[in-house]
């Protein structure tokens, strides 16, 4: 019996960049005509749009698709700044916002802009406090706090969004504190590879193998408690390619990231092969680890579209 309740299949693409209004307009109106459910957006200093305007953009062009960042960086504001705006985004958006959140990973984003890149444990305190921070601002009245990084007194957060008590959270994690306070907290899971290293490099690949899910899965399964039927698992796919030469692009992307083949066809982060094939994979991860929600890149979008059309709701 699969751990975790069954829940139908969400779909959405994960864009960074467009060269003009109309390229991004037009994202937008195919990412929703393709049956996706979401679009989200990385926060990083490197050359993307900003995600805050990049994704109203979105919601205005847009009916039914939902918008979030994957993931905003606790440390890039302070969280009563970050809670205004995205509780803006998601009044403004007629409540289509999801809150992704994370403390932080990338160290090209703190040295390029001069910030302190603590230890993940202090960004870990500063990120869970900063959580605080948002639900009190976006909750009825106002509230005051006091941690170790951030102090608000009397503070009544408005607007208030229009999803209650605040816009569904999304937290990511490849390690075990992080993982456990959002199977404790969140809404939405990611599992994510383990970034420690501040750098995509052989340590966060080796954290990507289907028995390095397996045991960050059930670190999620043993602090979730009875919340589980409240949860929604996640998993960014960042190998696809939807071919009916399945072998062949198997060693391609085996070759380019270093690994073998075979843990290119275990791994959940990569979906590879027909669209029957991967439309059978994702049925099996959701019984084997409950991926449900699942992202692919903008680049991918228009031949992943057959799987959405097949799975998206059931």
């Amino acid at each position: 019996m699969a751990p975790f309740p069954h829940r139908p299949f969400r779909f959405g693409v994960q864009a960074s960049n467009a060269n003009s209004r109309a390229e991004w307009i037009d994202l937008a109106h195919k990412t929703q005509d393709n049956g996706f459910d979401v679009l989200t957006m990385p926060d990083h200093f490197s050359d993307q749009l900003a995600p805050i305007p990049a994704l109203m953009t979105i919601a205005d062009a847009t009916s039914t698709l939902r918008i979030g960042a994957l993931v905003w960086d606790n440390d890039y504001k302070h969280p009563v700044v970050l809670a205004k705006e995205l509780a803006t985004m998601d009044l403004l958006s007629d409540g289509r916002l999801e809150l992704g959140i994370g403390a932080g990973w990338m160290i090209s984003d703190y040295q390029q802009a001069g910030m302190p890149y603590d230890s993940p444990g202090v960004r870990i305190d500063r990120f869970i406090e900063g959580m605080q921070v948002i639900r009190g601002a976006m909750a009825p009245g106002a509230f005051s706090f006091s941690g170790k990084h951030y102090t608000i007194t009397d503070y009544d957060g408005l607007p208030k969004p229009i999803q209650t008590p605040c816009p569904p959270v999304l937290i990511g994690g490849g390690g075990k504190r992080v993982l456990t306070y959002a199977a404790r907290t969140a809404d939405i899971i990611g599992i994510n590879g383990t970034m420690t290293a501040g750098v995509v490099g052989p340590d966060a690949i080796a954290s990507m193998t289907a028995e390095a899910v397996n045991d960050k899965v059930n670190i999620v399964l043993d602090a979730v408690g009875d919340r589980i039927n409240d949860i929604e698992m996640n998993i960014r796919a960042f190998f696809v390619s939807v071919t009916d030469d399945r072998g062949t692009a198997m060693q391609n992307i085996s070759k380019m990231i270093r690994v073998e083949p075979e843990m290119i066809a275990q791994t959940p982060f990569a979906l590879v092969g027909s669209p029957a094939q991967i439309v059978q994979d994702l049925l099996e991860r959701r019984d084997r680890w409950g991926f449900s929600y699942v992202i692919v890149g903008a680049q991918d979008m228009e031949s992943f579209a057959p799987v959405v059309a097949q799975l998206r709701g059931k």
